[in-house]
């Protein structure tokens, strides 16, 4: 084990583009539905539908957040809908799915979207059997990252301990938190961001673990 990671005992990853690559066609098919559902819920055209939920992701978290908070929108209606994708982009990748069963102690998936979306994509992987838990927005009573209190309801739910854990995420504000509350944090995305909050980046996740679980094998960047 890399000695930066030989204290963790929880590894907590996000779901979309981090657990497939951010190329797939998943997620624009949920952002196209997004917007459609808030055309056809608020009845005006795509350009103002598409501007509300990018505006809503910005301030609240998730464009679901927005509706709830601007409109008293119920969630479940909403989730089902824009989940209701095809998820024959993905692709199995049983090399990530062996290196992640192999870290040692507990491997949970937390995500914005519902468990059963987040299921659905794990199967679509190949990397179901692997985890310990998984958690969806619904667990942290439809308030998403990167606001405190989903964090804090799902982890309270896992019970995990922050400073034996580390967070993978594709969305950087959303390792923020997992920062300050003591975690291990690891970016996946093409760029690295700026901040305290990241502590490592990877363009890899599978090399990156390897890298972790084998010192020397492969680049682990600081």
């Amino acid at each position: 084990m890399d000695t930066r990671f030989a204290h963790i005992d929880t590894w907590v990853f996000d779901l979309d583009e981090t657990l497939y690559p951010p190329g797939a066609s998943l997620f624009p098919q949920i952002e196209t539905r997004m917007t459609r559902w808030i055309q056809d819920f608020l009845r005006v055209d795509a350009a103002e539908a598409d501007r509300l939920r990018s505006q809503w992701w910005h301030d609240h978290g998730t464009s679901l957040a927005g509706l709830m908070a601007d409109h008293g929108v119920a969630p479940e209606p909403f989730l089902e809908d824009v989940h209701d994708v095809d998820f024959g982009g993905l692709s199995p990748d049983p090399i990530l799915a062996g290196l992640i069963d192999a870290l040692p102690g507990r491997k949970i998936v937390f995500t914005n979207g519902t468990a059963d979306y987040a299921r659905n994509v794990l199967a679509a992987r190949g990397l179901t059997g692997i985890w310990d838990a998984v958690h969806g927005v619904e667990h942290a009573g439809y308030v998403p990252k990167p606001q405190r209190a989903a964090y804090d309801r799902v982890f309270a739910r896992d019970g995990l301990t922050p400073q034996r854990a580390a967070m993978f995420e594709d969305t950087a504000r959303n390792l923020a938190v997992p920062h300050d509350l003591g975690m291990s944090t690891v970016h996946v995305a093409p760029a690295r961001a700026e901040g305290a909050h990241v502590h490592h980046h990877t363009t890899d996740l599978s090399a990156f673990l390897r890298g972790i679980l084998t010192p020397g094998l492969a680049i682990l960047r600081p």
